[in-house]
């Protein structure tokens, strides 16, 4: 009876361990996926910043200008303000804690192109450090297209040097500004994020959640590898040589198990007392601890406690009761720490997700300024009248399906916007074959997700991309299905990834791409319960199609 009454608490052990360690794994693939959109975006604002200021030096007139004039002439000072005021702009998009900077090799001229946030001091010293790097004959290896760390005045910066002949653009951000972000998840009492360099330096001092320092190897515990909470994450950048590496702490997590060892330390003493006792009250007391040593064998996670209301000792009835309702009371504290624990997990990754890709937003306004320089009123109208209503279809009720027409109108809408920005290099139609797809409903944003697919791999500056989008009603058998045509005349799917979609094989998603076509296909699996049909394909004079067969009648218990 005591082996088995062991047993039974060992076995509960093991199972709230095996519980606790799912939901670790759970909080941990949340976290990553957290770190990842976030190194995401940082990937795309580095790409574009890096772009910008290699066009500045190969196509901006006023560098042009001030390397063709003294640098106290009117003509040079004008440009430099010119220069100024774009960088200020891109600053505003980006944030203040990137900073920009201009070197002209010849005059010796070093200063900077937007608002400066460093102190007078480490302004000169970081000159002093560029005008060396410049003398480097391995800058273009070390620098270009590479952000890398340094140290200016004892703080950690992390820089990225273009040069083009003998002018250079430097962008530059401190260490913690840009992991700031990341330090606002919960990661447990002791959990930190930190930016380490790719020899395994930190850029950053540990903070932890409540802004205290901490020692990098600190979250140490009492308990064996086994049971240790702390929890390592690292996050990639792209062109970079450094990482971030997020240590997460589950606390509340370790101090659940020293309470279950406690618990099962209590009741094994508990039992050893028992069974000493037995040996001497064999006829008043025996019958009765078997009943309550029974109902402490068979008892589990799944089932309830059995009652042994028919004890003759009132005392061990009393204290049945009472570990009924003490087992009753840690399983609810266990289930509802899991479910806070991971409520918290989804809460911080969905608002990392609002603040993914904003520029799209941001593009339109830059389109929108643009238009306003040249007083194109006319389109300023059409575009701030067709970016309101595409965030207004965004941001509207999480419905599962919407009319047909209001998704066209959405599609046309966006397509509107997308030709204000490129103009000449983009066409599009929009056809619908018959009245009888009008009152016809669809998940929102499908073929959505498939036109800026589109849009994204089509349009190109050298040659007019052309956009199809056709709807049909047909028959199917003894029901009806609604089939969309989605087509361009741009380079088509690349072969690897033509092959994948055909197959029904998963796209990779680990650098952040993909991840659009592949949700949209998991949505219309679950609402239609794989009745719907996706064809992928390369049309024969380039291009790539995709045809959707969704049935017309929405299937049960799928409605929003």
């Amino acid at each position: 009876m005591f082996l088995v009454s062991f047993l039974a608490l060992v076995l509960d052990f093991v199972i709230s361990l095996a519980a606790i360690s799912i939901v670790k794994q759970q909080s941990t693939r949340s976290l990553q996926d957290t770190a990842d959109l976030y190194i995401h975006r940082i990937n795309h604002d580095f790409a574009y910043m890096t772009h910008y200021m290699g066009w500045t030096l190969a196509n901006d007139e006023s560098l042009e200008t001030m390397n063709a004039n003294p640098v106290n002439s009117y003509a040079f000072i004008k440009a430099n303000e010119n220069l100024h005021k774009q960088y200020s702009e891109l600053q505003k998009n980006y944030g203040k804690e990137y900073q920009f900077f201009v070197y002209l090799k010849k005059p010796g001229f070093f200063l900077n192109c937007a608002p400066l946030n460093i102190g007078y001091s480490d302004y000169q010293a970081l000159k002093k450090q560029v005008m060396s790097y410049v003398e480097e004959k391995n800058i273009y290896e070390r620098f270009y297209s590479q952000w890398t760390p340094i140290e200016v005045g004892g703080k950690h910066y992390v820089t990225n040097i273009v040069p083009y002949h003998d002018s250079y653009m430097i962008s530059l951000v401190s260490a913690d500004d840009l992991i700031r972000p990341l330090r606002g998840i919960n990661l447990g009492e002791n959990g930190y994020v930190s930016l380490v360099s790719g020899e395994g330096r930190g850029l950053t001092s540990p903070v932890s959640n409540n802004g205290e320092r901490i020692a990098a190897e600190s979250g140490r515990t009492l308990l064996p590898d086994l049971f240790r909470t702390r929890t390592t994450v690292h996050g990639e950048f792209n062109n970079a040589s450094f990482y971030v590496k997020l240590v997460i702490q589950f606390g509340a997590f370790e101090r659940i198990m020293v309470a279950q060892l406690l618990i099962i330390l209590l009741a094994v003493i508990i039992t050893c007392n028992v069974c000493f006792i037995m040996l001497y009250f064999k006829n008043k007391v025996l019958k009765p601890i078997k009943s309550f040593s029974y109902n402490l064998a068979f008892w589990t996670e799944d089932g309830d406690p059995l009652d042994i209301g028919s004890s003759k000792i009132i005392e061990l009835e009393k204290a049945s009761k009472q570990f009924m309702h003490l087992v009753g009371q840690i399983r609810k504290f266990k289930i509802d720490l899991y479910e806070r624990e991971l409520e918290k997990q989804r809460i911080q990754l969905d608002y990392m997700k609002l603040q993914i890709k904003p520029h799209f937003f941001l593009n339109c306004l830059t389109s929108i300024y643009s238009m306003a320089q040249m007083q194109m009123h006319q389109e300023i109208e059409s575009m701030a009248l067709s970016t309101s209503k595409y965030f207004r279809y965004i941001f509207q009720s999480g419905e599962n399906f919407v009319g047909l027409e209001e998704e066209l109108d959405h599609v046309r809408t966006y397509l509107d916007i997308q030709k204000h920005r490129y103009r000449d290099a983009l066409s599009y139609s929009i056809q619908r074959e018959g009245e009888d797809t009008r009152n016809a409903r669809i998940p929102p944003l499908v073929l959505q997700t498939f036109v800026e697919n589109a849009v994204k791999y089509a349009v190109s500056r050298t040659s007019e991309a052309v956009i199809e989008l056709a709807v049909r009603r047909e028959a199917d058998g003894d029901a009806e299905r609604l089939v969309f045509r989605i087509a361009d005349t741009g380079p088509g799917y690349p072969s690897e990834i033509l092959e994948a979609l055909q197959q029904g094989r998963p796209l990779d998603q680990s650098g952040g791409t993909h991840i659009g076509i592949m949700n949209t296909l998991r949505r219309l699996e679950f609402l239609y319960r794989n009745e719907a049909k996706v064809l992928f394909a390369n049309r024969e004079h380039g291009g790539a199609c995709v045809t959707l067969y969704l049935p017309v009648v929405v299937p049960e218990k799928t409605g929003g």
